[in-house]
């Protein structure tokens, strides 16, 4: 018979059930064993011999029972990874909730795994563990930029497009909304994320500017508009166009943007949009929002697309980023190497914590 007995028990099975037999006083029994007073009569009140458990019986969690049931019910409908949800528990549930205490609790409920969670959701067993190939390291500065196309919202006539650009070094992304995805918007596009961006932007990666909607029926059609010269109907570069060049000529609106401000123009290979998978990974989620969301208005989608931005930059931990947000990575690389950086790097601001009559004149949001 196995008796549960702790390493560090000073008595055996066998005192104990003599302790509960004995008629003796307990400082007696307590001189007899070597026991302390206490320990003799906590084994005269039991029946059993055997140790009992040492967890506690109540777990001290963070949340309520309620609030518990809200984040698994997230967890388990939307497939947050941990780092999303548990930005949505401090914005709306908890704002001192620590990572560590979110993973536990998803792990009591049996939630842990996300991978499994989404082959329960598409009825599909959990797909085998592949080896992830990452980015090369690099200071902030490589900017990766793409183009989505935007549903047409009812008080539109056609839909838009969502110009993205994202850093490779701290994920820190940049977004604009147009109307055409021309050369020369595209070129503006460019101008205005240098001119806001606090870093020096050395490095542009784009894709060859084929219409990924072509054929499909959505958007315009991505050959040159009437007027244009050939081959500047894409809108990053002339590579591929109808003039059959192989390589980029320099001339493309995009290039000379590119070589005005010193940037190096880099295009992923053909048929490997792999390439440029960190800003295809974020305009996943932006579908996501778009298939999940239901907007009144053109401006109801661009406010929440914006505003998705600034809560991915500043409050969203990323695992690439040793769980820290993309602004706090400029931060600390700000602190690292200033000489890469032209603005100073500022946060979103949050709840004044100070106290009443300290000086607040050298806070910085």
């Amino acid at each position: 018979m196995v008796i549960r007995l702790h390493k560090k028990a000073r008595t055996t099975p066998e005192i104990r059930r003599e302790i509960q037999n004995s008629d003796l006083p307990a400082t007696v029994l307590a001189r007899k064993y070597g026991a302390h007073r206490h320990t003799i009569r906590k084994w005269r009140q039991r029946d059993s011999v055997e140790d009992a458990p040492h967890r506690p019986h109540r777990i001290h969690a963070t949340l309520t029972p309620q609030q518990e049931a809200i984040v698994v019910c997230l967890r388990e409908t939307l497939l947050l990874p941990l780092d999303d949800l548990l930005a949505v528990v401090h914005r709306f549930i908890h704002p001192k909730m620590s990572r560590s205490a979110l993973d536990r609790l998803l792990r009591r409920h049996g939630v842990s795994n996300l991978k499994e969670l989404i082959a329960a959701k598409e009825g599909e067993n959990a797909p085998a563990k592949a080896k992830k190939k990452g980015f090369k390291d690099y200071e902030p500065g490589f900017v990766h930029i793409d183009i989505k196309y935007l549903p047409k919202m009812p008080d539109e006539t056609r839909g838009r497009y969502l110009f993205v650009a994202i850093d490779r070094a701290s994920r820190r992304v940049y977004l604009e909304i147009h109307p055409t995805k021309e050369a020369q918007v595209a070129a503006g596009f460019l101008d205005r994320l240098i001119a806001k961006a606090p870093f020096k932007i050395t490095k542009v990666l784009t894709d060859n500017g084929k219409d990924k909607s072509a054929g499909s029926g959505f958007g315009p059609r991505s050959g040159p508009r009437r007027g244009e010269p050939q081959g500047w109907g894409e809108q990053f570069t002339d590579r591929f166009c109808a003039t059959g060049e192989r390589e980029p000529t320099g001339r493309h609106l995009f290039d000379q943007a590119c070589q005005r401000h010193g940037i190096e123009h880099r295009l992923i290979p053909p048929k490997h949009p792999q390439t440029n998978g960190m800003v295809e990974r974020f305009n996943g989620r932006i579908a996501e929002i778009l298939k999940t969301t239901r907007f009144r208005s053109s401006q109801d989608l661009e406010r929440t697309l914006m505003q998705y931005a600034s809560v991915y930059n500043h409050q969203i931990p990323q695992k690439a980023l040793g769980h820290i947000s993309p602004v706090q990575a400029l931060k600390d690389w700000q602190k690292k190497r200033p000489e890469l950086f032209k603005k100073r790097v500022y946060n979103l601001t949050g709840l004044d914590t100070y106290e009443k009559g300290e000086d607040v004149g050298n806070r910085v949001g």
